[in-house]
């Protein structure tokens, strides 16, 4: 799978994706990520990418011309015609776990990063982009959603976490939360590990996991459990 995203800041998108989990997933070749600056893409000598709004207000606008020419690029280099291509918006879909499995099954994707008040409507129109919001607040730009969604689709590509249960019994993915869980010591300021996960008895074990997991989201989130049932 294939992740590019157009960003003005590509040095801060490295920075995470270099690191961890999706930094060996990448130098493994199990993913491909690329950052690109749409500064790059400007036919401003000073490098500018934005303009006032029409019609007034505070804040500046991301020019189409600069988003277009570097998402054009990017189509370009990768061959790729047929590109999932998103905006992070806070107008978007919310992102869950269903819609990043959705996302991790397709072969190219097209994060685009907006900042100031937005980019021109008309690019994205051009584009046909598809909006997703990581949730409902406002951050500065779209670098930090943007790097959320390369994380978590990152995840569940074959190869860049050890097997399928590194990620399958993981909180959302299945409908629950995670059960809790414990290391060393077996005691700790008076607080034990539960005994069945000592007691080396697989089938206990795994009971005692599935009862705990909806016990935790019965009490944290029991919405999740709520639209499970329907």
């Amino acid at each position: 799978m294939r992740i590019d995203i157009a960003t003005l800041f590509p040095a801060m998108c490295e920075a995470v994706l270099s690191e961890s989990v999706v930094g060996r997933g990448r130098k493994s070749g199990f993913i491909t990520i690329e950052c690109h600056n749409i500064r790059d893409y400007t036919l401003d000598k000073h490098r500018r990418v934005d303009d006032k709004a029409y019609g007034g207000g505070t804040g500046m606008v991301m020019q189409a011309q600069p988003v277009y020419d570097c998402i054009q690029a990017i189509k370009e280099k990768t061959g790729e015609e047929r590109s999932r291509i998103i905006y992070l918006s806070p107008q978007g879909k919310r992102l869950d776990q269903q819609l990043v499995k959705e996302l991790a099954e397709e072969e190219h994707l097209i994060l685009l990063c907006g900042h100031y008040e937005g980019v021109d409507q008309r690019v994205l129109d051009e584009l046909e982009v598809e909006e997703i919001s990581v949730g409902d607040y406002v951050v500065t730009g779209g670098e930090l959603p943007a790097l959320i969604i390369a994380d978590a689709v990152a995840r569940l590509q074959e190869g860049v976490l050890p097997n399928e249960d590194a990620y399958s019994i993981e909180s959302h993915y299945n409908g629950v939360l995670e059960y809790p869980q414990y290391t060393r010591p077996e005691v700790w300021r008076d607080r034990r590990v539960p005994d069945v996960l000592l007691s080396g008895h697989h089938q206990n074990i795994e009971k005692w996991q599935r009862e705990k997991a909806v016990e935790v989201t019965k009490v944290k989130r029991p919405d999740m459990l709520e639209n499970k049932e329907k």
